[in-house]
């Protein structure tokens, strides 16, 4: 187990390597790409997403975004990573293992998201098995859950593709497009197999 602790500044170095994908720590050099992928992905995101702030877009913010980012890593509250192409260095997405909880759950929570020109195309597949890896060898986690909402076919696919089990649902459990929405929920554990593909774990 290897355990990270950083300080305040955001690691530079890859946390989760795929054969295709590396996920690391957003940096503040990352702006530009990420604001054009996300306004860009916008009407894509919406309905997946809680309301945009009027200033989420901008540098400023993204800078604190950097920041808690980095102090969230450094004190092992969660761990917000960018998704990036291994051979070209683009920005595609962004994944989240949030919440970690120590002590007798040992658990975190998942989030993703993916831009709306790389959607589809078996990237986020991949980041989730290498996020999984990551948590359940280099964290140490005995369990990662997720939620999406009934009628998000992809992320459901994607959760149950990749060995999550459906655990139950959830009415009004968080707000989502300005509305409280049902979720479904989903669960692995560090003892269950992730399904699927041949994808290196972290390095």
């Amino acid at each position: 187990m290897a355990l990270f602790r950083f300080s305040t500044d955001p690691p530079t170095r890859p946390l989760v390597r795929t054969p295709n994908l590396v996920l690391r720590a957003p940096q503040a050099t990352d702006y530009a790409a990420w604001a054009v992928l996300r306004m860009e992905s916008r009407d894509f995101l919406t309905p997946w997403e809680p309301v945009w702030n009027e200033d989420d877009l901008t540098r400023t913010s993204f800078r604190l975004r950097v920041k808690r980012a980095a102090r969230e890593i450094a004190t092992d509250e969660a761990y917000s990573l960018f998704i990036v192409d291994g051979q070209s260095d683009a920005l595609l997405g962004g994944l989240t293992l949030g919440l970690v909880r120590r002590g007798v759950a040992q658990a975190c929570t998942l989030g993703y998201w993916m831009g709306q020109r790389h959607a589809g195309k078996g990237h986020m597949t991949e980041a989730v098995r290498g996020a999984l890896r990551f948590a359940f060898s280099d964290l140490a986690l005995h369990r990662v859950e997720a939620a999406c909402l009934p009628n998000n076919e992809p992320s459901r696919r994607l959760l149950e593709r990749v060995g999550f089990r459906r655990e139950g649902e959830a009415r009004a459990y968080l707000r989502i497009n300005g509305q409280w929405a049902d979720h479904l929920l989903y669960g692995i554990l560090s003892t269950d197999r992730i399904s699927g593909g041949s994808d290196a774990g972290a390095r």
